[in-house]
């Protein structure tokens, strides 16, 4: 399982490294859509309203997990690469105590709070009831949730991405299976969605456990290792905190936004909503190199091989700039023909197609900001990546979301260029930030620029 990402070719180590990831995110948008589709098939208005607003709610938690989780990858990462198998074993340990106490904490919390989110999401009261049921189940399904992202955090700190992409796939089988027996067959309406979710993740968590058991890791769990230290969870929180809080400021942002754009009429936050999936589907390549970067940089930095994690951090960027630019070519040929996949109002069509062509840009310059922010937390500096982020939305998203929704009331098109506005301000921020850490970096150690 253990696999070791500080030899061989950058740029293959990379490609051969996100691939797997990039599949694991496809599977689990897909994962996602599964629940809206099916149910559309057997359930009226008020019960697709409840799995949406639900599973939007469960998007926002599932993220800030996943951010959280960052800091173990790290630091599991920044151990193997140093081939320090008791320091791993101590963070793998400790994360899998860490996450179990928070996961049961975080559990009771949003049982209670049920009520209150449905109310705070502007649940119509047709959908109120289906919406509590949908997030009750989930919400009981959080360590399940929980330890599957955990799981998958661990095993891409130890160079493997395949394993979690396996996972995710036989939770996306499952849920499928289960939403079709649970909905269509015995009606279970959104109660059935969420339990099949529920239990797909189960499942996969089962089979997370079984595949590490077969796996020869090198590395051990004993009452040793899952006893909790302060050191190793506070360095682990340190990192995944801002993350985890960034993400959420990001999932904010976009509600705020949707918001703007409910205000204009029916068609644009219709073209705001079919575009914002769009995105979503294009935005998986540099999420998928934002988790790379901080995997393999972190067992680079390890390792004491800083070149190789500059090099992966070019690379990564490289990769993602150029599929941005070919998402922004394709879009401004035709956005209207993907926005026609998801409706075919004329006037939805133009408007969404006219939010595209403004927006797409983001896709190529969120891939950059993104890289950077995954090689600042493989050096354990992740709340770089929550300052640019925070003053790109608080500075430029939202109020210039909401300026080119007032000044420019015939096109989306202004509004569409607030994302990469904002995506521009981090790129600028990230990039004097690296240089001026390589510069403090240089006069501490010159040995760091040493090729290795």
């Amino acid at each position: 399982m253990e696999k070791n990402l500080t030899t061989g070719s950058v740029f293959k180590t990379l490609l051969g490294f996100s691939l797997p990831y990039l599949l694991s995110y496809f599977l689990q948008t897909l994962y996602g859509m599964a629940d809206l589709f099916i149910i559309g098939q057997f359930n009226g208005v008020e019960s697709t309203t409840a799995v949406s607003i639900g599973s939007q709610v469960m998007h926002m938690l599932t993220v800030m997990i996943v951010g959280l989780a960052m800091g173990a990858t790290v630091m599991i990462g920044q151990a193997v690469g140093a081939g320090q198998k008791e320091k791993a074993s101590l963070a793998v340990g400790n994360t899998a105590t860490l996450f179990f106490s928070l996961s049961l904490v975080t559990t009771a919390l949003l049982l209670i709070a049920v009520r209150p989110i449905v109310e705070i999401m502007s649940t119509p009261k047709e959908a109120v009831a289906g919406t509590v049921a949908y997030l009750t189940i989930c919400f009981m399904g959080i360590p399940f949730i929980t330890a599957y992202n955990i799981i998958s955090s661990i095993f891409r700190g130890l160079g493997d991405s395949r394993s979690p992409m396996y996972f995710i796939a036989v939770a996306c089988v499952v849920n499928i299976g289960l939403d079709y027996l649970l909905i269509g067959g015995f009606g279970l309406g959104a109660a059935g969605a969420a339990l099949g979710t529920t239990l797909s993740q189960t499942v996969s968590v089962i089979t997370a456990f079984v595949v590490i058991r077969g796996k020869r890791t090198g590395l051990t769990l004993s009452k040793k290792t899952l006893k909790p230290q302060r050191e190793i969870m506070g360095r682990i929180l340190r990192i995944g905190i801002p993350i985890a809080m960034q993400d959420g400021f990001i999932q904010i942002s976009f509600v705020v936004i949707t918001i703007i754009a409910n205000r204009r009429g029916l068609s644009d936050a219709a073209a705001v909503g079919i575009v914002e999936k769009i995105i979503g589907i294009l935005f998986l390549v540099p999420s998928s190199m934002l988790q790379s970067v901080s995997a393999l940089a972190a067992q680079n930095v390890g390792a004491g091989k800083y070149d190789r994690a500059r090099r992966t951090l070019f690379y990564a960027s490289l990769m993602s700039l150029l599929w941005g630019l070919l998402a922004v070519a394709v879009m401004q040929y035709d956005a209207e023909t993907f926005v026609g996949l998801f409706a075919d109002d004329a006037v939805v069509l133009r408007l969404g197609g006219q939010y595209m062509r403004g927006y797409v840009w983001d896709a190529a310059l969120a891939g950059i900001h993104f890289c950077f922010s995954g090689y600042f937390c493989a050096h354990g500096l992740s709340g770089i990546s929550f300052v640019h982020n925070s003053i790109s939305i608080v500075c430029v998203r939202i109020p210039f979301a909401y300026l080119a929704s007032k000044y420019f009331a015939d096109t989306l098109f202004p509004m569409g260029l607030a994302s990469t506005a904002g995506s521009g301000i981090s790129v600028l921020i990230c990039i004097g930030v690296f240089f001026w850490l390589e510069k403090m970096w240089m006069k501490k150690d010159k040995k760091r620029y040493i090729v290795k």
